[in-house]
């Protein structure tokens, strides 16, 4: 009894001494990154600037999501120091802009500010609609072309729901630009090649809830010809329940010549049914003079405009979603279509037929 006593004693013992004297947790001590500079600046054109990046282990390096502008290279290293090359796109608003490069060690990350300078506005002077300020804009001030941060193309035939000639194309087709700036203002043009006629859909890759939409404009006569400044929600399931909006729309087949329309689409309201909300007006010298085509777009009502005077206005019946889906993100459009429903009869000795764009112009309300 006595022997069994004295080992278990011994046994306790042991046991309190390991219990008693713990060995200290390992840790490993946080990462590190320094970044020089600590912020980059840049003027408005397109450029290449340079991070210098040192840290405790390999790191990544990128823009904030959704920023389509800024490209940030390599967006890995395995190098503690390396330098990282970040590629700024033409700002071509008359609105500085501004982002966040990140560099991430393991759970540490620096953040850069970037600010990129806004377009030199010259002797332009903005009409600013009472109650409202400028929040996004396209003046097509540089040769070239249009802003791949600002704009992205719809591609292909099948009649685009229209029973259209043409196909639509990114930019260009065989070298031949299609949507290109010169002299201050966008050309969008409709080209008969090789049997096919081909042209351009292009969107803003930026969408809004109301505001003051607008564009100066100089269309096409060529008969046929159908170009339209135009707005589609963000997030489209179905024509028409989810709505459409068409700022300007002009068809000298179907509509005759120096006559423009500016209507809604939703289920209770759309051309299947006879039951648009739509409106033709007159304008002098539609295809030689440049023109303000606008929509005033408000949670209980929408106004169109042609050069500042109202020629349409559509009321919010509050009788629901079927009537009245226009309270989510819509982008704008502009694009140029060949025949179809409303392009009507063609004359493709009139080829080709170009739609000239001054510029494209979003306001919200104050």
């Amino acid at each position: 009894m006595k022997r069994i006593l004295y080992i278990s004693l011994i046994l306790a013992s042991a046991a309190c001494s390991c219990g008693g004297s713990k060995e200290p947790a390992s840790t490993t001590d946080k990462e590190t990154v320094s970044v020089n500079p600590s912020e980059l600046s840049c003027a408005a054109s397109a450029t290449v600037l340079t991070l210098n990046v040192t840290a405790s282990a390999a790191f990544q390096a990128y823009a904030e999501d959704g920023i389509e502008w800024v490209t940030v290279t390599p967006s890995y290293s395995a190098e503690k120091s390396a330098a990282v090359t970040v590629s700024v796109a033409d700002n071509v608003a008359y609105q500085a802009r501004e982002t966040y490069v990140t560099i991430k060690c393991g759970t540490t990350r620096q953040k850069v500010k970037l600010t990129q300078a806004a377009m030199e506005q010259g002797e332009i002077d903005i009409d600013v609609p009472e109650g409202y300020h400028m929040v996004w804009q396209d003046e097509f001030s540089k040769n070239g072309a249009p802003s791949a941060s600002e704009w992205w193309y719809e591609t292909g035939a099948g009649g685009w729901g229209n029973n259209e000639l043409q196909n639509y194309v990114a930019q260009s087709k065989d070298g031949e630009d299609l949507a290109y700036i010169s002299d201050g203002s966008l050309k969008i043009t409709a080209q008969k090649m090789g049997g096919t006629v081909y042209s351009i859909r292009m969107n803003t890759k930026k969408h809004w809830t109301y505001g003051w939409f607008e564009a100066r404009l100089k269309v096409s006569d060529a008969p046929g010809s159908w170009p339209a400044f135009w707005m589609m929600p963000q997030n489209f399931t179905t024509w028409p329940g989810d709505g459409e909006i068409d700022i300007m729309e002009y068809a000298i087949s179907t509509q005759g010549k120096n006559k423009s329309s500016s209507s809604i689409h939703c289920n209770a309201f759309n051309h299947m049914k006879g039951t648009q909300k739509t409106h033709v007006q007159s304008v002098s010298n539609a295809a030689t003079e440049y023109h303000v085509y606008a929509c005033e777009w408000m949670a209980d009502k929408m106004i169109f405009y042609i050069d500042g005077k109202p020629h349409l206005t559509v009321n919010n019946d509050g009788q629901g979603y079927d009537h009245w889906p226009f309270y989510t993100p819509f982008y704008l459009k502009l694009n140029l279509a060949w025949g179809g429903n409303m392009g009507g009869t063609v004359d493709e000795s009139k080829l080709p037929a170009v739609f000239e764009i001054d510029y494209v112009r979003v306001f919200q309300k104050d």
